[in-house]
């Protein structure tokens, strides 16, 4: 008697290439929902395949500094730059040469969930993780791009290991002895992808907790950012603790209040 379709689509869960015995097997099966579970698997071992591709390729920079001698190579990049209240975050992360976890992008790139599972695998397979934060006030003080070098320097002083080479998202730090700094970097970087998810989780967590902290702006849902909620939050209560002073619109409805 054939195997029911439920139990082949079971069975194909274990399968990790066309050369099992048992791909091939179904291969003879002309039942209309056999075939179609064939199309699905070769779709996702496509999809695999591509990841696995962009894996090796945003590999590249990593490689180059390892041909050069550094060892210890970490991703920098930072999340909240442009929101109009809460605080700028930046990650640093120095990934294993053999890291194989597939998926990691930039982070803006990935929904949320995709990102709380690739966050639990970095954090995991890392060998060392450095966060930096700069609050509101600082931002106020120093200006957003001061404010987000800060935050940068912060994240990689918090490393437990010391990098001996640093790969930056697009702004150039000064920071490191030897370091390079690549436009869109996230994109062509493993490490500094790795570093915009581990920010990004962090900072969204956080603006998570001010929401309840301080109702009526929708944190929990723009992070900060100028969406309608938030703009109406403004325009209705005022700011409040965590909004940046120096940025407008929150300048204009602050100084409105106050007069």
């Amino acid at each position: 008697m054939a195997e029911t379709i439920a139990r082949i689509k079971e069975q194909l869960q274990t399968v990790h290439t066309e050369d099992d015995p048992f791909f091939q097997a179904c291969l003879l099966d002309e039942r209309k929902g056999v075939q179609r579970l064939i199309a699905s698997f070769r779709r996702n071992q496509a999809k695999q395949q591509t990841l696995l591709d962009q894996l090796e390729l945003m590999k590249q920079y990593e490689k180059e500094a390892r041909t050069q001698g550094f060892q210890m190579i970490a991703g920098i990049d930072e999340v909240g730059r442009g929101p109009l209240a809460g605080p700028v975050v930046a990650a640093a992360v120095i990934l294993p040469e053999d890291f194989d976890v597939v998926g990691v992008n930039d982070s803006k790139q990935l929904n949320g969930a995709k990102r709380d599972e690739l966050f639990d695998a970095i954090m995991d397979a890392a060998l060392a993780v450095g966060i930096g934060i700069q609050s509101h006030e600082v931002i106020d003080k120093v200006n957003i791009y001061e404010a987000t070098k800060l935050a940068m320097r912060e994240a990689i002083d918090n490393l437990d290991v010391p990098p001996d080479f640093c790969l930056i998202d697009a702004m150039p730090l000064k920071y490191c002895e030897n370091e390079l700094s690549l436009i869109k970097g996230d994109s062509k970087s493993i490490s500094i992808a790795a570093a915009s998810i581990i920010a990004k989780v962090t900072r969204d967590r956080m603006m998570v907790a001010y929401d309840a902290s301080f109702p009526g702006y929708g944190f929990s849902q723009n992070m900060g950012y100028g969406t309608k909620t938030h703009l109406e939050g403004l325009e209705n209560q005022g700011v409040c603790p965590i909004h940046r002073l120096t940025f407008a619109p929150v300048k204009n409805i602050f100084l409105a209040y106050k007069s």
